[in-house]
């Protein structure tokens, strides 16, 4: 994507969808067909270069459909992949060393645990090191494993704080979504609500209806 449009398709964005490298190419294109507007790869324990060549299967169907495409973790492997951004957790690479490497027109996102830490992605968005961030995890997660729940307050905060796109993330379903916009979230972030759904297409049309 050129640069304003990677900007504008995260605008726009409500669905954004954490995978690791074992999903499939096929149903990756159908949740993005059914309404996935935002994707990550998320590979913790592989090497450059396996996310490389994962990522570069991942980049291309993302690119055919017009959808932002971001790598965990790593700025050197999003440079290299050409990828449209980089998303990074509070142990991560600092955002001023991500943003050297990875040049001006590429994503940063943030992962963000706390009021400090929102207040912190504030000030990195004005000095434009950080494009959105995500917010929680709202519930329990196998997927981020040590961290507490931050609860629906947090998510409040935000939408009273946060002027740039920002997406609730950790433990969302299509069960639970309801409470999540009733605090102000309009953007989420799922894994395991699309991944492991037994019709993910099904979970995306439920997971985007509920979102305004």
């Amino acid at each position: 994507m050129k640069p304003a449009q990677r900007r504008e398709a995260l605008g726009r964005s409500k669905l954004y969808l954490v995978a690791a490298g074992e999903l499939p190419l096929d149903v990756l294109r159908s949740v993005i067909e059914a309404g996935v507007d935002f994707v990550q790869l998320r590979m913790k324990d592989a090497d450059a270069a396996e996310i490389i060549e994962i990522g570069d299967q991942f980049r291309g169907v993302c690119e055919e459909a017009g959808v932002p495409f971001v790598v965990n973790d790593r700025p050197d492997v999003a440079r290299a992949l050409g990828a449209d951004g980089v998303h990074l957790g509070q142990d991560d690479l600092p955002p001023a060393l991500a943003r050297e490497i990875v040049g001006p027109d590429v994503l940063i996102g943030r992962s963000t645990h706390s009021t400090a830490d929102i207040e912190r992605a504030n000030s990195e968005h004005e000095a434009g090191l950080a494009d959105y961030i995500a917010v929680g995890p709202v519930y329990e997660t196998p997927t981020a494993p040590g961290k507490p729940p931050v609860g629906p307050e947090l998510l409040s905060e935000a939408a009273r704080s946060v002027s740039f796109p920002w997406f609730a993330i950790g433990g969302i379903n299509t069960r639970n979504i309801g409470g999540i916009v009733d605090v102000g979230a309009t953007r989420i972030v799922v894994v395991r609500a699309i991944t492991e759904a037994a019709d993910p297409i099904r979970a995306v049309a439920e997971l985007r209806a509920s979102l305004t």
